[in-house]
């Protein structure tokens, strides 16, 4: 099995979509391993319509749409890191996290460390917005820090060529390429809009 990891620099950015993007682009399965918010189309629910891969029931299913230590915590349960190991397949596996890296599973682990733990290759997704230089380089040192594989940054939102180039410079990551902003999230659009994404280099990082 080969396994990628798509984390992100904060919450709402769109990681959900570029992952769904993402498996249908690798023919992969979808695992995310913790849900934190059940009302509505959950993400496992969204990527299963959007890319039409198989998707994997998630280890942890909260109600409470919050920070998953919190969530966790008001279901009178505790996030036991051992669920949390990658799923044995065949094929190609796309991991989604939960919000930033920095996001607390329990009052002692942070999703960096299950990460780290994994081993897989990350796309870090980051915003195109004010402020993503600064929420990306952390983001990079810290999966640094964490001795995590870093396959690239992919950007989500309007085209900003000048902060894309500071994050590839300073940040000594690779541009994996941008997913714009869809007018309508369908299949077709998001097939797409990964015309931009660089594959073969998340391949490559995965191989």
């Amino acid at each position: 099995m080969s396994a990628v990891v798509v984390a992100g620099t904060d919450t709402g950015i769109g990681k959900t979509v570029f992952s769904a993007g993402l498996a249908m682009a690798l023919a992969a399965h979808y695992w995310k391993p913790v849900q934190a918010g059940l009302e509505g189309e959950t993400d496992s629910a969204a990527v299963a319509w959007l890319s039409g891969r198989p998707v994997l029931a998630e280890a942890y299913r909260l109600a409470l749409p919050a920070s998953p230590h919190l969530a966790a915590a008001r279901a009178g349960v505790e996030i036991d890191p051992a669920r949390l190991a990658l799923p044995r397949l065949a094929g190609p596996l796309v991991v989604e996290g939960a919000g930033g890296l920095m996001v607390p599973l329990t009052s002692r682990l942070l999703y960096l460390q299950v990460i780290a733990g994994w081993g897989a290759p990350v796309v870090l997704c980051a915003r195109t917005a004010l402020g993503t230089i600064n929420h990306t380089l952390l983001s990079l040192a810290a999966l640094r820090a964490a001795g995590c594989r870093i396959a690239g940054v992919a950007f989500i939102g309007d085209e900003a060529a000048d902060s894309r180039a500071a994050i590839a410079g300073l940040g000594g990551a690779r541009d994996l390429g941008r997913l714009p902003r869809l007018a309508e999230v369908t299949p077709e659009a998001l097939r797409a809009g990964f015309a931009g994404i660089d594959l073969a280099a998340i391949r490559g990082a995965m191989a």
